[in-house]
């Protein structure tokens, strides 16, 4: 049987709002569009995984949505929403009033079996398509897939989670600091219908352990915190912005503090691992950031290094927090939260076990900045798999520099 969808099938649009993306997305292009707009940057599509069907049957549906999502304008609502986000300018409110997605940045091509997706052009344009493609991909694949039986396994199992955070919570252990966990999984969800029902179950049902979604349009809708900071795209362009390659990391959090003054203030660590982190996040950034994010590598292992750090620098770590989001499920986060709940504050952003639980194989697909201002970036992430860079010679010197072995 193929999977290639037939054109007479009526259009459902998968992106129905500019606003359903991460909010980090908005807090990174802000201080772009103020510190670098003549930045051009490319991002690629990649798929990690072997999908259960060649995602290259995929690309005129794809085609057909990425016209839709170019379509699509803010609305002054929408504006309204974010204009009141104290941390969101009002030059910034202005320029997304303006904007619209351009069809012209971004190309779709089938590959062989592979899916190629490039959107190239100016940064403070191309970097919104990311979350969108992603979640476009993502829907188009299970909208295949879906049967009856897939929504039931999901909604049993989002039952699952709700007993297991009531009974977690019956047992009344008092630790020092809350457990909180957050949605974040707008770029591998199942469908934006299902985002939205588990969104609105985790809300109604326990409110006092789901604090928030990355996904700005659900936390509108459902009158919840939009969370998120920044990404790894955010720390790699200023490896390509003309400082010196050791302090890019030292430039990147600088340029944040001086666009956000104090709001904000969650950095993330892994675009080249913790320790080459932890030796530019000197005492200065330790008191400005309120905490770090983990995205890769031995989650204990690195909440212990950040202890440390703060116990060497004098900093009370009760006054600052760890946001785990590396592939989290409940029981995970759980478990991370008894290791770490008396020492310091935590959080817990889950992706794919929150809005793609469906006992069905989920992608693992990224979409990347690859390079900027015609120069390769790279993340040398603390798991190997996660590492981005298709230039070894950058690989390399990026490496020798932060004295990182191969």
């Amino acid at each position: 049987m193929s999977h290639t969808a037939s054109s007479a099938e009526p259009f459902v649009p998968v992106v129905t709002s500019l606003l359903g993306t991460d909010l980090y997305k908005f807090t990174m292009l802000q201080p772009m569009l103020h510190s670098m707009p003549a930045n051009q940057a490319e991002y690629r599509f990649v798929c990690r995984n072997v999908p259960a069907y060649p995602l290259s049957e995929m690309r005129d549906e794809v085609e057909r949505q990425i016209e839709h999502l170019c379509s699509l304008r803010f609305t002054e609502d929408e504006l309204q929403y974010l204009g009141a986000l104290r941390y969101m300018k009002s030059d910034f409110i202005d320029y997304l009033r303006i904007f619209q997605l351009q069809r012209r940045y971004i190309t779709v091509s089938a590959e062989g079996d592979a899916l190629g997706i490039v959107a190239k052009g100016p940064q403070i344009h191309v970097m919104l398509f990311e979350i969108f493609v992603l979640a476009i991909v993502n829907e188009i694949h299970f909208r295949r897939l879906a049967t009856p039986a897939a929504l039931d396994e999901g909604r049993r199992r989002l039952q699952q989670k709700i007993a297991l955070l009531r009974e977690f919570g019956a047992q009344g252990a008092k630790r020092a600091h809350p457990f909180e966990f957050f949605d974040f999984g707008v770029r591998r969800r199942f469908s934006a219908a299902w985002q939205d029902e588990v969104v609105a179950t985790f809300a109604r049902e326990v409110p006092e352990f789901f604090k928030g979604t990355s996904n700005v349009q659900l936390a509108k809708q459902h009158g919840l915190v939009p969370i998120g900071t920044m990404a790894h795209e955010y720390l790699q362009t200023f490896q390509a912005t003309g400082v010196q390659l050791k302090g890019f990391q030292k430039a990147a959090l600088e340029t944040w503090v001086q666009e956000y003054r104090g709001d904000l203030g969650v950095a993330l660590t892994d675009v080249v691992g913790m320790d080459a982190f932890l030796g530019d996040f000197d005492l200065y950034f330790a008191k400005l950031f309120d905490g770090l994010r983990h995205d890769s590598g031995d989650p204990v292992a690195w909440g212990e290094k950040a202890l440390a750090h703060y116990a060497r620098l004098k900093v009370n770590a009760h006054t600052k927090r760890l946001v785990f989001s590396d592939g989290l499920d409940l029981r995970a986060a759980l478990s991370l939260y008894g290791h770490f709940a008396d020492r310091i504050q935590t959080g817990f952003g889950i992706g794919t076990h929150l809005t793609n639980d469906m006992g069905i194989r989920p992608l693992n697909i990224v979409m990347k900045l690859v390079s900027c201002n015609g120069q390769p970036v790279a993340k040398l992430s603390d798991s190997p798999g996660k590492t981005i860079c298709d230039d070894e010679t950058f690989l390399a010197y990026l490496r020798q520099v932060f004295r990182i072995s191969a």
